[in-house]
């Protein structure tokens, strides 16, 4: 059999593989139609100083029935910007006192309480509006239909930077 046989033979193969499996229901298609793990980020305060600590906060919803699980892995990770110092490169649901709860007699992951994660505007920061990008990393179940994906869902959330320090209002004078 020549090369060129041998290569159409694989490719019949893996398509007839792959036919089948779509139509045993093995694919559960996630495309960019529904987002599994809704975010809704800010920053708080939204205007910084330089040296000064601010907090991503996270509020995490799912649809009814869809729950995350806790292994084996919930990671959120922020893409490097030099403005913000992040004590952490990544965060684990365990580094950010997420609880774990019980649903349907299996653990998930309570996203009952926004996440709030912790930086400080780096010195050298530039007066200006940043932009920061995040993504978390996360296994999603379904018990009543019966699957189990592993997704990724990235995040933007803008803030500002200013130029002094933050300012302290000086005692009143009698």
């Amino acid at each position: 059999m020549t090369r060129r046989a041998r290569r159409a033979q694989r490719s019949i193969i893996l398509f007839f593989f792959l036919l089948l499996s779509w139509r045993a229901g093995a694919f559960h298609l996630f495309s960019g139609q529904e987002e599994l793990l809704r975010i809704e980020a800010s920053v708080h305060p939204r205007r910084l100083a330089r040296g000064e600590e601010g907090r991503v906060i996270l509020k995490l919803s799912l649809p009814e029935g869809v729950v995350i699980s806790p292994h084996p892995d919930f990671v959120i990770e922020f893409k490097p910007l030099a403005e913000v110092i992040f004590p952490k490169p990544f965060f684990a649901a365990s580094d950010l006192a997420i609880g774990v709860e019980e649903k349907d007699g299996e653990e998930c992951l309570d996203l009952g309480n926004p996440v709030k994660i912790p930086f400080t505007v780096s010195p050298e920061a530039r007066k200006g509006s940043y932009i920061l990008e995040g993504r978390i990393k996360y296994y999603a179940r379904s018990k009543s239909e019966g699957w189990l994906v592993k997704n990724t869902a990235k995040f933007f959330v803008a803030f500002s930077t200013r130029a002094a320090g933050p300012t302290k209002k000086s005692p009143a004078f009698s």
